[in-house]
Order: C-alpha cells, then sequence, then structure tokens
C-alpha cells in the first residue's frame, strides 16, 4: 500500500494529537527503532495488533462490519485507531477495534495508529468511556462494564460516576441489570425488552416473579407501563396469577437449567415441558454467524 499524507482531516488529526513530520513513521522505520515513539501516528502492522481484553462490547454487527469494510477497501481507514505499546513490536488496541476489525476484513496489511502509553485501569476506562459516548453499548454491556470498573479498578460509585458523567442513581440503576436472572439479562442484551420493562422487574421479589412478567412481556408485546401495571398487581396479590399455569409447572430445578442454558448460549433459551417427563429444549439464533457460535459452543 502506497502512503500518502492526506491534508484536510488527516492534518486535523495530526494538529489535534500535536503531530510532526518526524512523528509519521512507516513500517521499515519501526522495525529498525523497535517500535513507533508513543505519543506519535504511525502506520503498524495488523499482524502486531492485538484486540482489547478490556472491551466492554461483545458483540459487532457484522452486516455493519461488512458495509464499514467495503468503504475501507474503497477510501482506506481515514481515522487512526488508538493504541499503546505491549511490546518491541506489539500493540493493543484502546479505542477502534470496530475500524480495526472491518480494516482486517478488508484485506489492509498495516492501519493508521495513533500510539499512547496506558496501564490496564486507564485501558479499561478508556474503551469503557469512548463506547458510551459513542452509545455503541447495551445496557448489559454497560452494567458488566461498570461493575469491571468498580472490582478491578476499586472504585466506589460516586467515582465511577464522574469519571463516565453519570449520577450516582444512572449508574445504581445498570448496575441493578445484573441482579436479575440470566434469561431476563440476556432479553435487555439483545433488545428484547427496554430498560424500563428491567426497572420495571426490579420492582419484584423473587426470580419466579420477575421471570413471570417477562414472559409476559414478550408474548404480549406489553408496553413499560402496561408492565409496570402487572408487576404492581403481582406486589398487591403476592403470588404467580393460576392463569400463568396452563402448561406444565415448571420446578424450580427446571427453571435454573433454563436459566443457566440461557447463560451459556447468550440467548433466550425455551425448555419446554410436557407430561411425564418430556419436553424439549429449544435454542433460538439470528443469523448464520450465532448459529456457528452456538454449535461452537456445543462443539459440534
Amino acid at each position: 500500500m502506497t502512503y500518502q499524507k492526506k491534508t484536510g482531516l488527516g492534518r486535523g488529526l495530526g494538529a489535534l494529537l500535536d503531530d510532526t513530520d518526524k512523528q509519521n513513521t512507516r513500517p521499515g522505520a519501526l522495525a529498525a527503532n523497535e517500535g513507533p515513539a508513543p505519543g506519535s501516528i504511525s502506520h503498524v502492522l495488523v499482524s502486531q495488533v492485538e484486540v482489547n481484553p478490556f472491551q466492554p462490547r461483545t458483540a459487532f454487527d457484522q452486516l455493519a462490519l461488512q458495509e464499514l469494510s467495503d468503504s475501507i477497501k474503497l477510501q482506506g481507514l481515514i481515522q487512526p485507531i488508538t493504541v499503546r505499546k505491549t511490546g518491541p513490536s506489539a500493540f493493543q488496541i484502546i479505542s477502534g477495534e470496530r475500524r480495526f476489525r472491518a480494516s482486517r476484513m478488508a484485506g489492509l496489511t498495516e492501519v493508521p495508529a495513533y500510539i499512547r502509553t496506558a496501564n490496564d485501569q486507564q485501558m479499561l476506562e478508556m474503551a469503557l468511556i469512548e463506547n458510551i459516548q459513542r452509545e455503541n453499548l447495551n445496557a448489559i454491556e454497560v452494567a458488566l462494564s461498570f461493575q469491571r470498573m468498580i472490582d478491578e479498578c476499586k472504585l466506589k460509585q460516586e467515582e465511577l460516576g464522574d469519571r463516565v458523567s453519570k449520577n450516582r442513581s444512572t449508574v445504581t440503576n445498570y448496575l441493578r441489570l445484573l441482579k436479575l436472572p440470566p434469561a431476563i439479562q440476556v432479553s435487555v442484551r439483545d433488545n428484547n425488552i427496554s430498560m424500563g420493562h428491567a426497572k420495571a422487574l426490579l420492582g419484584l421479589e423473587g426470580s419466579d416473579k420477575q421471570l413471570y412478567v417477562h414472559r409476559e412481556i414478550l408474548s404480549r408485546n406489553l408496553s413499560v407501563r402496561k408492565a409496570e401495571e402487572l408487576v404492581r398487581a403481582l406486589q398487591q396479590s403476592g403470588k404467580v396469577p393460576s392463569e400463568s399455569k396452563k402448561t406444565p409447572a415448571m420446578t424450580f430445578q427446571y427453571q435454573k437449567v433454563q436459566d443457566d442454558l440461557a447463560s451459556k448460549f447468550a440467548t433466550r433459551v425455551k425448555l419446554k415441558m410436557q407430561s411425564q417427563g418430556k419436553g424439549a429444549i429449544e435454542i433460538p439464533f439470528v443469523s448464520d454467524d450465532d448459529l456457528n457460535r452456538i454449535l461452537e459452543l456445543l462443539d459440534w
């Protein structure tokens, strides 16, 4: 690939990062100098870059990635990724993993990268903050990332709120999502139910009641307001309505199996019970890639 120094946007990025002509290097120069210096914009080999282990986003839209990849084939990668050095000629992504994946799909052997220094805590914080600011994370990914920052970075909720520009109540609401049964967390992650639905479910004590309302939301396509009304009715009655038991009752053990399977396959799993101990397990998938992912988990 022939490198030509860009004007306009490229120069704007250089000015933003306090770039100079001496800081722009090519792979050949990198090998001679054992890698670019922190604070520079350089072209790094794709083979030298590894993804960010602290990346809070766990799912990438394959169609959107392909569209970005097609654009990169035509235009090249205009906006550099940001990496940190982990060795003389080894780098780890801080931000821009989506652009990096699309570049690799496009067949690029090298990508422009802004080199900077960062420790593990900074890596996690920067990856989280970048994704939150771009609103690319679903609510469960945000909640898991918040929990990681509390656990791994030893932050209090108030400190965490300051870092991500969220008030304490917002941080608390996200963290409470992790108390929901796995099947409900999967529904939030997959946008089958909204954050508002999840907050309504948190008003119930006991996973059996939460799972009942969750099923009602999905089967009846309830709005958040209707879900809240159902939660209030259940709080007053104190027990799951008998009409919910038209099919054979699912015992706690079977419910746990269903929840564990949903957690393992990261999708909503249905355990369909029949009489005399018979039944079936239903594992839905949304694409060929999703099916391949499930098959790999099954060691197919």
